[in-house]
């Protein structure tokens, strides 16, 4: 398989491409390695790029006046990630992203989208979809932490995220649960105590 149909037959699976629209898709992404650690994007940089995981693990969060890390997102294979409110403004980002496993991503700019959407109006569809189900998960995630218990809130997220939460660090899962990292240790021992 070649790089221009990998990038097409991973990232856009449900659609078909001709060679010429592959390689016209290849174009316009970048392939980036970064290494657990890594920051991929700055509060204030200016968002001009998102990025498509093909391997790996990556976090989104925001720093207070503080200092204290607000973990909005992870994103692991097959997932998108930016500071969304920054990219489609065209602003700087109040997130970072950071590499928490060594990843493998495809970037891709905003301007780049725009061509690919007026040449190919079925990636245009695609996107819409992501996005309609990524807006969904949000409001999902937003109800959960109004509503649920911490311990349902952790249910939640190893269930979403089987095979990434004993890599994490725990206060990146507990500031993505909204608790602290003692309830994440205390929530743990209840569900192995029978």
């Amino acid at each position: 398989m070649s790089k221009n149909s990998q990038i097409t037959a991973q990232v856009f699976t449900d659609i078909f491409f001709t060679a010429d629209e592959a390689t016209f898709i290849n174009s316009k992404f970048e392939h980036i390695i970064v290494k657990k650690g890594d920051v991929v994007l700055k509060a204030n940089d200016l968002v001009t790029h998102q990025y498509y995981v093909a391997e790996g693990c990556l976090r989104t969060f925001f720093l207070d006046h503080h200092g204290k890390e607000y973990t909005l997102q992870f994103a692991i294979q097959d997932w998108w990630i930016s500071d969304y409110t920054a990219f489609f403004e065209q602003k700087n980002a109040i997130l970072t992203i950071d590499c928490i496993q060594n990843a493998r991503l495809y970037s891709i700019s905003k301007d780049s989208m725009n061509e690919i959407y007026s040449t190919i109006p079925g990636v245009e569809t695609y996107f819409r979809k992501k996005m309609e189900k990524a807006f969904a998960s949000f409001q999902n995630r937003i109800l959960s932490n109004l509503a649920k218990p911490a311990k349902e809130r952790y249910l939640d997220f190893i269930s979403t995220y089987p095979n990434i939460e004993p890599q994490i660090k725990n206060y990146h899962i507990a500031s993505y649960l909204g608790i602290t990292t003692e309830s994440l240790s205390r929530i743990r021992k209840e569900l192995i105590t029978p």
